[in-house]
């Protein structure tokens, strides 16, 4: 008798300790829209289906027109929440301020660019940076165009280039690590915004070599030969351990969320992006980024509160 009592009591208290969340989560309604980095996507999609699971009345979209495509929207007050894998640039900043739009950015995974070709290219083991350099910055558009003009025992065969766009923010951090510049690049290359187009380029041309977010080449190194990247200390592949340790340099990179103010005002925001800050460490890792270290998170997710108490 005294059992029965003990487990009627604890039900009752566990009912009465989750009934606040119930009626939260059953109350919150509204829309939240993002848009931005195609590298960040999987992450905050990743998220917001997690987010929808809790909170079914809220509508999370989730865009995809690369960083500086997502500044454009976000500059211009159309979206909540802009995925970046750089940070704004000035001329996205002045955006913001001609339409009286403030924010907060915060840091929520690491990531790795890979450099990638096709599974029959059996001659190349590793690139150097400086060979990187030779065959991306703009002198080489028309001069550098053949395999063996990066090494003389490779192939005197055609090379065929693919990257990401130039709005997008893996094209910005590959020039400026690799070429110098953030934007300056040869334009004799495929691109594009979808990865998954790269993917498809190379895994389909014996003499293709492309670069874009690590994520993408997890989920499709069946296809496709991952390549180690020397940055001065050897060749070194990119991977969790090398990325989160430093390492993997200098291809390796922090990932952003940027929230609107105004929309941080809002209640459903508020909650989606103490979910996101709190769900990051999983399921970033589960898409195949890097998480930050717990330490990390702390850090933002009291930045991030702080913020939304200034408002």
């Amino acid at each position: 008798m005294k059992f029965n009592v003990l487990i009627i009591a604890i039900m009752l208290l566990l009912a009465s300790c989750g009934g606040g969340t119930d009626k939260q989560k059953s109350s919150l309604s509204g829309m939240i829209k993002i848009d931005g980095s195609s590298t960040v996507y999987p992450i905050t999609e990743a998220v917001a289906e997690e987010f929808r699971v809790d909170y079914p009345d809220v509508k999370v979209t989730v865009g995809i027109s690369g960083s500086g495509g997502g500044f454009k929207k976000f500059g211009r007050g159309e979206t909540d929440i802009s995925d970046a894998s750089r940070p704004i640039k000035q001329k996205e900043i002045e955006l913001c301020s001609e339409n009286d739009i403030t924010y907060v950015d915060l840091t929520v995974a690491f990531d790795g660019l890979a450099v990638i070709v096709n599974p029959e290219n059996d001659w190349v083991d590793h690139f150097t940076v400086e060979e990187l350099k030779r065959l991306w910055e703009p002198a080489a558009q028309g001069v550098v165009m053949k395999w063996n003009q990066i090494r003389e025992e490779w192939p005197d065969e055609e090379i065929h280039l693919f990257g990401p766009g130039v709005a997008s923010g893996t094209y910005d951090y590959f020039t400026e690590a690799v070429v110098g510049e953030s934007g300056s690049s040869r334009g004799d290359f495929t691109a594009s915004e979808d990865d998954n187009v790269l993917v498809q380029g190379v895994a389909g041309d014996k003499y293709g070599l492309g670069f874009f977010g690590l994520a993408y080449y997890e989920e499709n190194a069946d296809k496709l030969r991952l390549i180690a990247v020397d940055g001065g200390n050897g060749p070194v592949a990119p991977s969790i351990e090398t990325v989160s340790n430093g390492t993997y340099s200098p291809l390796s990179r922090p990932l952003f969320v940027y929230v609107n103010s105004a929309a941080a005002k809002r209640p459903e925001v508020q909650e989606f992006m103490k979910f996101y800050l709190k769900n990051a460490p999983v399921l970033s890792e589960e898409v195949g980024y890097v998480a930050l270290p717990a330490e990390e998170y702390e850090i933002q997710t009291n930045k991030f509160l702080s913020f939304i108490e200034g408002l």
